[in-house]
């Protein structure tokens, strides 16, 4: 058996998860080769070759080469595409520089053989929350009272509707730069004085939904067909009661493994087999009452700090399917049910 090479598609200051896999590769004797994009073109060089029938793309970092005939899986992570490239540049030439350097990566994504973690087109299909929201419910699993719109009165009118306990969210991770420091925003109750400043609403959409009171969120990872659940208190920090984010590295030690019930399980898991999806970080919210709603699954969410909760189960999962060792969704066949919740 020849031996599995995995391409990890990522950035230089990503995060941990990147050498929990590797490691995970390397004990099941694979080889991992990884794509720092915000180093191309700087530092990493690209070969792209068509000539007489045939097409070769080579990948070059210091000593380490692949030929992606070579690659045997391929990770997705993150993208930060020319973030080297010098800001000394004259502005146009630099954004035609990191433009073109994107169109390079993205050729390269797209014309990567073999299995991927996931395919980029269908992670860029599978962001769109209404999307996510619209599919969710189809499948029976229970989604926050939702309005995605431009139109001020409307907005106006929702709040009404929910006597008031509303949140507004971004579709997209959103942050404003300032003093180089960056201010994400977080999803945020919505006060009775903040009706009369929706006129920003015509520049920018925004997400409103009913305000959930929670016993506890839950960060579901999906790998292949195995799910991973764990459960954590936002409410024991003031800043991390309506977004846990808020607080991420304070409450990174207080995650706990957590059952997610039957339901919501099947309809995850026929959730991922929709959008054609082998990983997903879905966020849920728990009720008092026993709710388990579903918000948004994040096609290349963050896992790192779940991992250890989940004793490295994560990263030894995603090595697997990777490495075809573990069931797993082919992209070039959609399945529309979840075999093992069929009559679920």
């Amino acid at each position: 058996m020849s031996r599995s090479r995995i391409l990890i598609i990522t950035k230089s200051d990503d995060s941990e998860s990147i050498a929990r896999l590797t490691s995970a590769v390397d004990r099941r004797g694979g080889q991992a080769f990884r794509f720092d994009t915000d180093r191309f073109p700087t530092e990493i060089s690209i070969r792209v070759r068509h000539r007489e029938g045939h097409s070769s793309t080579e990948l070059q970092d210091g000593d380490q080469r692949i030929e992606l005939s070579e690659v045997t899986g391929t990770w997705h992570r993150r993208l930060s595409i020319g973030r080297a490239i010098p800001e000394s540049l004259e502005a146009q030439v630099r954004d035609a520089s990191v433009e073109e350097s994107r169109r390079v990566v993205y050729g390269v994504m797209s014309s990567i053989p073999g299995f991927k973690v996931d395919p980029w087109l269908l992670i860029r299909q599978a962001e769109c929350k209404q999307l996510q929201l619209e599919l969710a419910q189809g499948l029976g699993m229970d989604v926050p009272n939702t309005l995605v719109t431009n139109d001020p009165e409307a907005a106006r009118a929702f709040y009404a509707e929910l006597g008031g306990r509303m949140v507004t969210k971004m579709m997209a991770s959103f942050a404003v730069y300032r003093e180089g420091r960056e201010n994400v925003v977080f999803t945020n109750p919505v006060a009775e004085r903040d009706l009369e400043a929706l006129k920003g609403l015509r520049s920018c959409p925004m997400t409103f939904q009913e305000h959930l009171e929670k016993q506890v969120e839950l960060r579901v990872t999906v790998v292949g067909r195995k799910i991973f659940c764990a459960a954590v208190d936002s409410g024991t920090m003031d800043r991390s009661k309506n977004d846990w984010r808020r607080e991420g590295r304070a409450l990174m030690q207080a995650w706990k493994p957590y059952e997610l019930p039957d339901d919501a399980r099947c309809g995850l898991l026929g959730l991922m087999d929709r959008l054609g999806l082998n990983y997903g970080a879905a966020d849920f919210v728990v009720t008092p009452d026993g709710r388990c709603v579903f918000l948004e699954v994040n096609p290349a969410g963050e896992w790192f700090w779940l991992d250890p909760v989940h004793e490295n189960g994560i990263s030894e999962a995603l090595a697997d399917v990777l490495m075809d060792l573990a069931p797993r969704r082919e992209s070039a066949l959609l399945i529309q049910d979840s075999s093992e919740c069929a009559g679920a």
